[in-house]
């Protein structure tokens, strides 16, 4: 059995043979390389690093919960290379992987950790927003088909995936989280239409619109039971959740130096940097908290806490960075990217608005408003 320790190590001697020598003196070009990224994830898989707790044939070596997070914090503090189609592996293949006929698996599992076809998540709509449970997507069983009508928003890169979980309600006289379905949509069917958002700052991850009109989807591409999709979604973004936090946690760490590096003569930033180092801290302290609940088979209600915590906090850190710079912040790319990116934060994963209702109601008892 490979100890945590030897685990690490193993993976950071392969990162470091993996990664171009020049790679962190030209990390600025490199971020936005996608055939380095795609090779990244493609290496992973095949090394037995891409999901670290699954079995090889499914990118990984059978490591426990804590070796897998240890990997995932080495691999973020190493700038390791973003997966180019990130929810593919993140959300997507979970859900696949738990609830999926063997067939299913069989046929979408691999390509899609391997990077072959790319996933998009079609759950936010325009009436919607992030409440997951009031979606108006309609999908009615015709034949051996489910005839789907409806409108997707923030599907992100839907325009360069091939495949969907599309989450659909299937029965609209079921209360709001008992009538939905999970249904794998090909995005090149008839009646799918795809429209790009146009984004405010520079970003691979392109927003967009998915318009579905009488779209055919085969009865053999429901995911999980009929009217079981909210808790395909459920599993599936409760390792988005873990991923996230960790991310979150790593560009906050980069920010939080930042600040002391161009404020360290201004007193005046202290108290907000003290209390962004809390919360920082704070955060890496409640992600071990939840793998502990996780390893010891409790009941873990840290996700929600964490996700509104880290993305808040990343856009504080942020700001306090371009204070801290003052004037010349404004000419600065990179950081303007990172405040644009830290936006992001606060809606991506369940806006913060979402969260805090979740928060509110279901773990402090409070409620509706």
């Amino acid at each position: 059995m490979t100890t945590k320790s030897e685990a690490v190590a193993e993976f950071v001697d392969w990162l470091a043979a993996f990664l171009p020598q020049d790679y962190y003196e030209n990390y600025r070009r490199y971020r936005w390389d996608i055939p380095l990224r795609r090779d990244y994830q493609r290496a992973a898989f095949e090394g037995g690093w891409l999901q670290p707790t699954w079995p090889r044939e499914h990118g990984g070596r059978s490591l426990g919960l804590r070796d897998a997070m240890e990997i995932r914090i080495e691999g973020a503090l190493r700038s390791a290379p973003k997966l180019p189609s990130i929810q593919g592996p993140g959300v997507a293949a979970p859900g696949i992987r738990q609830f999926g006929t063997p067939a299913q698996i069989e046929r979408f599992l691999v390509p899609l950790l391997r990077g072959d076809e790319w996933w998009a998540l079609g759950m936010s709509e325009p009436e919607a927003g992030s409440d997951f449970a009031s979606l108006r997507t309609r999908a009615e069983r015709d034949g051996d088909v489910f005839r789907v009508n409806g409108h997707k928003i923030w599907t992100t890169q839907a325009h360069e995936s091939r495949w969907c979980t599309l989450y659909a309600r299937t029965d609209p006289d079921a209360p709001k989280h008992r009538g939905i379905s999970c249904l794998i949509l090909d995005l090149h069917s008839p009646g799918v239409r795809i429209e790009p958002i146009r984004m405010a700052s520079i970003s691979d991850e392109t927003f967009c619109e998915v318009f579905l009109d009488d779209v055919e989807i085969p009865l053999e591409n429901l995911l999980g039971p009929v009217n079981g999709g909210w808790n395909v979604a459920l599993s599936s973004l409760h390792h988005e959740r873990q991923m996230i936090w960790i991310m979150n946690w790593v560009v906050i760490k980069r920010g939080l130096d930042a600040v002391r590096t161009a404020g360290a003569e201004d007193s005046d930033l202290y108290p907000e940097l003290g209390s962004l180092l809390a919360d920082a801290e704070a955060l890496r302290a409640t992600g071990y908290r939840a793998l502990g609940n996780e390893l010891a088979g409790r009941n873990s209600p840290e996700a929600d806490i964490m996700k509104l915590l880290g993305s808040v906090t990343l856009q504080r850190v942020w700001e306090l960075a371009a204070a801290a710079q003052g004037p010349g912040s404004a000419g600065d790319p990179d950081l303007l990217f990172e405040r644009q990116d830290a936006l992001a934060a606060t809606i991506y994963g369940g806006t913060s608005e979402v969260q805090r209702n979740i928060i509110a109601e279901r773990l402090l008892g409070l409620p509706k408003g």
